[in-house]
């Protein structure tokens, strides 16, 4: 399997909504940081330790002659395919430098990615849909083991995994939610329960993690802490804060129907108004705009559009897959127009099979 196949298919396997609270909490990640023994890290390594690493890695993971992985080195791929690799969350922005002797290995549903010589020489990443913290963790487990039976990893008893931030020292593990708040966002609840979860040893950020923003309200919650802690504690403390979001982000979009139903569905009917029919779309626009829709049908609001067709959107509105869809380098008012265009095609294609499908049954 090639790395077009990754490139070709937008809605990657974490974003088909599945799994338990996935109206609110869109996906679960856990990732792991590794560096092995003999080997300057990252930050400090010569080209020939990165070679070394890439090598001992990819040997271990693509030994098997039915390996469900595929191998991809970044600096032999475009910039453009290395930002849609980005956007579909299969790689971190940091290793899509392509002067850091960096490659990723991905599974072929796209569920496990193992970043070599990112800011550790392994990082491994597994991404499930909706709230899966304990299930995430045991494949992340499983691909660990698998990797540490055959190298050597920097190990101290006293510290635990030795990262090249000491941030992630200790388990090495950051485990993260991906939780869609409007509800919070819309009341305003959301700038006080920041500051509250920041105190207890969690951090938010936005989608695409640290120094990112929150578009289409759309958060990231994982913890701050690695050492000291089990990662079954960390698993338990994180679950425990999404669980209370999600009680929260309940009650909110619950006052909101109660209190202020007709502003509410005006808003959303002209969010979905918006990317049905216009013509410049700007990715903030569209960011919000996507956000009411999905709350539209998370409340029962709109009927006639699947949650998927967002989340397939969600990423063409991205600059990388659109251009990688238009075949072009497009400018910034280009991209708007393309956008738009792309968003009213696949909704009219929505709705018409949508209104196919219900012919028949009648």
């Amino acid at each position: 399997m090639s790395i077009e196949k990754f490139m070709r298919n937008a809605v990657t396997g974490w974003m088909v909504p599945h799994g338990e609270h996935s109206d609110i909490v869109m996906s679960t990640r856990i990732r792991l940081a590794r560096n092995l023994t003999g080997y300057h890290f990252p930050l400090a390594f010569t080209e020939e330790d990165a070679l070394a690493v890439d090598k001992a890695v990819a040997g271990v993971l693509l030994d098997a002659e039915q390996s469900e992985y595929t191998y991809t080195k970044m600096s032999d791929l475009p910039a453009l395919e290395r930002q849609v690799l980005v956007e579909k969350h299969l790689i971190s922005p940091h290793l899509a430098n392509p002067d850091r002797q960096g490659a990723v290995i991905l599974s072929e549903n796209e569920t496990v990615s193992v970043m070599v010589n990112e800011e550790d020489h392994i990082r491994i990443q597994c991404i499930y849909p909706g709230l899966q913290l304990e299930d995430a963790y045991k494949q992340a487990d499983q691909v660990d083991d698998h990797l540490e039976k055959e190298l050597p990893y920097a190990f101290d008893e006293d510290f635990g995994y030795l990262t090249s931030c000491p941030s992630n020292t200790g388990t090495g593990m950051r485990a993260s939610v991906m939780m869609h708040l409007p509800a919070l966002t819309i009341t305003k609840q959301i700038d006080r329960i920041i500051p509250a979860i920041s105190r207890l040893g969690m951090v938010v950020r936005g989608s695409y993690g640290e120094g990112s923003e929150a578009p289409g309200n759309i958060y990231q919650i994982s913890n701050q802490i690695t050492l000291g802690k089990t990662e079954q504690e960390i698993l338990v403390e994180l679950g425990n804060i999404t669980s209370r979001l999600i009680d929260h982000e309940r009650n909110s979009r619950e006052l909101l129907l109660g209190k202020s139903r007709i502003a509410l569905e005006n808003r959303i009917f002209r969010s979905l108004g918006t990317i049905s029919y216009a013509r410049l779309l700007p990715s903030e626009e569209a960011a919000r705009c996507l956000s009411d829709v999905r709350l539209g049908i998370d409340i029962g609001i709109i009927e006639d559009i699947d949650m998927s067709i967002l989340n397939e959107l969600m990423i063409f509105m991205q600059p990388g897959f659109l251009q990688q869809y238009a075949d072009a380098e497009l400018s910034q008012e280009e991209r708007d127009i393309f956008r738009a265009k792309l968003f009213r095609d696949r909704l009219h294609a929505e709705r018409t099979s949508a209104s196919v499908e219900k012919s028949k049954e009648e």
